[in-house]
């Protein structure tokens, strides 16, 4: 039988295969140091169910480029919205974004783009009681993730728009930040949050979303899982769209129907950490735990044996 599905993802005998080396793997990964190096750490800091999710989607929402980049205007702006950063959304207004932001840029985005979702998750809190509330509105209506995340990110966008650009300027990265419509791409950002407020608590994600089901879940695709999930056949496609987040999500469903993308946080470090490079190491590849389901680690060591000779 093919190693994959005819879907493109995993067989069933390849997931057999695969489920007992990502458990061992999983239980190896180093969690606690990690979360250090990952945008989760802004919502450990608060303890509120309402604090964790605010402060959990302005993270994934600024979560692209270089971790050293983004993680001080993350820093930066929680530090000013105060201990509470729920109260502080939920009260703002437009001078106040103004206020907060003025000057702001990071990357794509300026002051005017930010202050979109701070007014937004304010207006969602005042309205529906939590991000929560808002983003199973979407769920219950559209059925899928997709659907959920495109009203999610609509809704988070109905904000005075006018008033904004003549406090802060016209914005310039907004859909990057909070896209609408969703689109094809694999919103990995969007998909990340999720998963911190759905799945859990495993000391990683926070487990407070009740309403939403972790089966539901899509893998947050970037270039660590992409090239990992390739290496271990849970997708043949190379690009970086919804539909191969859904295809990996689907191989991931073979080994865990309920919590499919509970190795998410695991194998992105992998990748993220050096230890499974863009360009493998034969000397890494020889001490991974899940060597004998990668396409690509066998094949190296093999030839780094042939090299040495006897």
């Amino acid at each position: 039988m093919s190693r994959r599905s005819q879907s493109g993802g995993l067989s069933v005998k390849a997931a057999e295969r695969l489920r007992p080396l990502l458990e061992s793997f999983l239980a190896s990964t180093d969690t606690r140091s990690r979360i250090t190096a990952d945008p989760v750490e802004f919502p450990h800091r608060y303890t509120d169910p309402r604090d964790i999710e605010v402060s959990a989607l302005l993270a994934a929402a600024l979560a692209y480029g270089r971790a050293d980049l983004f993680r001080p205007k993350v820093d930066g702006l929680l530090g000013r919205m105060g201990a509470a950063p729920a109260a502080f959304v939920r009260g703002l207004d437009v001078l106040g974004a103004r206020e907060l932001l003025h000057g702001f840029v990071y990357r794509f985005n300026v002051g005017t783009d930010v202050a979109v979702l701070l007014l937004g998750m304010g207006k969602a809190l005042r309205e529906h009681g939590s991000l929560e509330a808002l983003f199973v509105r979407g769920w219950e209506a559209r059925g899928s993730m997709h659907g959920a995340l495109s009203d999610f990110t609509a809704a988070l966008r109905d904000v005075p728009m006018a008033e904004l650009r003549r406090a802060l300027g016209k914005e310039r990265g907004l859909h990057h930040l909070l896209p609408s419509p969703l689109g094809p791409g694999a919103a990995k950002r969007l998909n990340l949050y999720l998963r911190w407020m759905v799945r859990g608590g495993d000391g990683v994600d926070f487990g407070i979303w009740k309403r939403v089901p972790a089966s539901a879940l899509v893998i947050p695709l970037d270039t660590h899982i992409g090239r990992i999930a390739k290496h271990l056949g849970l997708t043949r496609r190379n690009d970086l769209s919804w539909r191969t987040a859904e295809e990996v999500t689907a191989s991931l469903r073979r080994l865990d129907a309920a919590d499919p993308v509970r190795y998410d946080f695991a194998l992105c470090h992998y990748g993220m950490s050096g230890v499974c490079p863009a360009r493998p190491v034969a000397d890494n590849c020889a001490k991974c735990l899940l060597l004998s389901s990668c396409a690509v680690g066998p094949r190296l060591t093999r030839s780094r044996a042939s090299a040495s000779g006897p």
